[in-house]
């Protein structure tokens, strides 16, 4: 009986909104405004998790076994797969407790969109709102700068007239254009063609590995440097941490609640992906991939190589929108203007957001090595230690256990089991993705930072032929 009250009041304003969608869709255009459009069910929450998830990263998991060594590598992307639906469960427990407390309170969400700050800072007070506020800014910042930086470097590889600094310029120019989606709720074809794009690509590069074969001389020495060992493992925490945009994903739903298991359900798709595709191209490429960050360089070029990136050029672009959306809400909060009807408005606001994107994007253009850094630096943080902590901290007191409205799992032995895997997943990020990954991916980013320069013209480009 508590549930079912739990479950009205949570998703009250949600029914609310779908009565009004489903009064106002009486035309054609409506209909298809609602079709491709306005999504907020639990399909296009999984959509949006698994599409956001495996972008650019699919291109650089190659990579990462390289340096990590086959066994090291499917191991970690297991390991960190279910520690990133954990950690992403745990947002999602936060966000009902935060979000059932404010509406007991009569506080209405109609045209604010939550944001993972304002858990925190409805939960646990300012100072962890701040801290949440730096590390999930931050990370979303690098993460848009990366979709910029792997634009570049993919377009390249079909179109060589222009170096890849000015293939940034252009695709800066043309990520700006997201300033014009209001929501993730507006995200539901994308996010649908998005996932579609990734499996194409990710399909093309297992087939084309093994019809390809291995290259003359092939070596597979990874793991051969402490170093690149936990560059790798880092690329590959930096890949399942996409959980950044949960808040708002979940805000999207109808209802949220139901979003519980979704981030799993995603993470297993998304191992079907990565997982056949880096050994596939590791098995056939081996140490070549140590000097060559982006897996389609080494792959040959024909017409399924061209479409591969062609769509990721495409997906790119939405990846770019779904780190840059929670930054466009963090401004138009700051400004206040965020809860205005003017789209127009609320786009003209937003553009400053993307020149320090276009601009970082300028400065680090070292594609591979810098999701490492992002990875134990930010990733760590943000969507693996903050959270775990934040849930301890939240449910700390009996009381706070006893009214939560998210009991929990019996699977794991109740609360004792529960903070035994938090207090198990804040070590083992804190010592071996911040502590090790970020020791080794900053002397990695230094190395190309003193091998190619800032503002590199055109990083790991094959030598000009005389």
């Amino acid at each position: 009986m508590a549930s079912e009250k739990v479950e009205t009041v949570i998703a009250g304003n949600y029914v609310e909104m779908e009565r009004e969608e489903a009064d106002s869709s009486s035309s054609t255009k409506s209909k298809l405004s609602a079709l491709f459009w306005h999504g907020g069910s639990v399909y296009d929450a999984w959509f949006s998790c698994a599409s956001n998830q495996v972008a650019q990263v699919l291109l650089t998991l190659p990579y990462s076994f390289s340096q990590l060594g086959m066994l090291s590598g499917i191991l970690f992307q297991l390991f960190y797969g279910l520690m990133g639906s954990w950690t992403a469960y745990l947002i999602s427990v936060l966000y009902v407790e935060y979000r059932t407390r404010k509406e007991r309170e009569k506080v209405d969400f109609r045209n604010h969109v939550i944001q993972w700050f304002e858990v925190l800072d409805g939960l646990l007070g300012k100072h962890w709102r701040n801290v949440g506020l730096f590390f999930n800014c931050t990370f979303l910042l690098f993460g848009s700068v990366i979709q910029l930086i792997a634009c570049a470097s993919n377009i390249y590889y079909i179109n060589d007239n222009l170096d890849k600094r000015t293939w940034t310029y252009i695709f800066g120019a043309c990520c700006a254009t997201t300033v014009f989606i209001p929501s993730f709720h507006n995200y539901r074809i994308w996010s649908f063609l998005g996932l579609v794009m990734t499996t194409y690509t990710a399909w093309y590069m297992t087939v084309a590995s093994l019809i390809h074969g291995q290259v003359e001389g092939v070596k597979h020495s990874g793991p051969s440097k402490m170093v690149l060992y936990f560059t790798g493992a880092t690329n590959i925490l930096y890949t399942f941490g996409g959980h950044a945009v949960t808040v708002e994903i979940m805000h999207a739903m109808w209802k949220p609640q139901k979003f519980k298991l979704i981030y799993l359900m995603a993470t297993l798709y998304v191992l079907t992906l990565t997982l056949p595709s880096a050994s596939a191209v590791y098995w056939a490429f081996g140490d070549d991939l140590l000097t060559h960050s982006n897996a389609l360089a080494l792959l040959p070029r024909n017409g399924f190589r061209d479409t591969a990136v062609i769509l990721m050029l495409i997906h790119q672009f939405i990846t770019f929108g779904f780190a840059c959306t929670p930054l466009y809400f963090v401004w138009e909060k700051f400004l206040r203007v965020h809860e205005t009807k003017s789209l127009i408005k609320r786009a003209l606001t937003r553009l400053p957001v993307v020149i320090p994107i276009w601009f970082l994007a300028i400065i680090f253009p070292f594609f591979g090595p810098i999701n490492s850094t992002v990875g134990s630096l930010l990733v760590s943080f943000t969507v693996y230690i903050i959270p775990a902590l934040a849930h301890m901290v939240t449910f700390a007191s009996p009381s706070a256990r006893e009214n939560a409205v998210e009991r929990a799992p019996s699977l794991l032995g109740g609360w004792a089991g529960l903070y035994s895997v938090n207090i198990f997943v804040v070590g083992w990020v804190l010592i071996v993705g911040f502590g090790f990954g970020g020791w080794a991916s900053m002397l990695n980013f230094v190395h190309q930072v003193n091998t190619f320069g800032l503002f590199t013209k055109c990083y790991q480009c094959p030598s000009p032929k005389h």
